[in-house]
């Protein structure tokens, strides 16, 4: 479970940050990105408490 965690975190910090190569996408759309795969590339219970540290908890990557 702690690997499949880390998958999500891992995935919405890469997609929402820049990188030398790329935009960044944000937050909102990186969180999309992980909803639309839910169940399929990744974890139904880690994506839904990520969601939960982001919406509800406020959280926020800087």
């Amino acid at each position: 479970m702690e690997a499949r965690i880390i998958a999500v975190a891992d995935v919405v910090e890469a997609m929402a940050s820049h990188r030398p190569y790329r935009p960044g996408m944000g937050l909102q759309k990186a969180l999309a990105a992980v909803v639309q795969s839910k169940g399929i590339r990744y974890d139904p219970e880690a994506v839904d408490a990520c969601l939960k540290i982001f919406k509800q908890k406020k959280f926020t990557l800087e």
